[in-house]
């Protein structure tokens, strides 16, 4: 299943070793981790406990921009809320996402660190958000447990799939994708001169927040920035300076 388990800056190797253990149990074995701080270890490797393939094939990145770069759906875990309201799903209405999504694209399932969990700028590279229910009184997971939760559901939801799925369709657009459209579409906000006009200053985080919601796949990205081209070229048509593409070399 192309579904990766996402770490970001667990501080205690131990936690790594036990949510490697919880991935295997249910099916999974791709594992990101982004800036660990202390990987490979031995308390890993003691609390992966049988899991220690899952460790070895690990794959460590600086960022999460690069730890999802080639994903085209990316889930962020979240217990707290945030400074722009967000659509949270329980794991289970999340995970049919997930598996239906995985069937074209590889997916990534974010965790937070330890004590603060994710950043905004981590939550604006998400298409969603996940949210465990707990009870009222103690509302503490530790990372493997989440990573637990999240790993059985989906396994359960990509059994339903694999029994009513039609077939691979078009794959979803990339998270370097979608962030080399959301470069292109500020460029061509600049040029016209579009700005944010309540002063919030949330404007790009508001745009990430309304197609990430739609999902895009490769074609649709690819329309917009066809469209996106095409306003530049219209005034560059009428006399106005053409900045390059985020993309392109100068």
């Amino acid at each position: 299943m192309s579904v990766n388990i996402v770490l970001v800056g667990l501080s205690h190797p131990g936690n790594i070793g036990s949510a490697a253990r919880a991935m295997k149990t249910m099916g999974l074995d791709r594992l990101r981790l982004v800036a660990p701080g202390r990987f490979p270890a031995t308390e890993a490797t003691v609390m992966a406990a049988g899991a220690d393939d899952v460790l070895q094939q690990a794959r460590v990145f600086p960022d999460v921009g690069s730890a999802v770069a080639d994903c085209g759906f990316v889930v962020g875990t979240t217990s707290r809320s945030r400074h722009l309201p967000w659509r949270v799903v329980e794991p289970r209405e999340a995970a049919h996402e997930i598996a239906a999504a995985s069937a074209t694209s590889d997916v990534a399932i974010l965790f937070g660190a330890e004590r603060t969990g994710l950043t905004n700028e981590d939550i604006e590279r998400c298409q969603l958000l996940l949210g465990i229910p707990t009870g009222p009184a103690y509302a503490s997971l530790n990372v493997a447990m989440a990573v637990q939760i999240v790993a059985y559901e989906v396994l359960l939801a990509s059994r339903d799939e694999a029994a009513v799925s039609p077939g691979a369709g078009i794959p979803l657009a990339s998270a370097l994708e979608m962030e080399k459209f959301y470069a292109h579409l500020e460029q061509v906000l600049d040029e016209i001169d579009f700005r944010d006009r309540t002063g919030e200053g949330h404007l790009m985080a508001r745009i990430r927040r309304l197609f990430n919601r739609t999902v895009l796949d490769q074609n649709e990205v690819n329309i917009l920035r066809g469209i996106l081209t095409s306003v530049q070229g219209r005034r560059r048509r009428a006399g106005q300076p053409h900045a390059s593409r985020p993309d392109e070399s100068p």
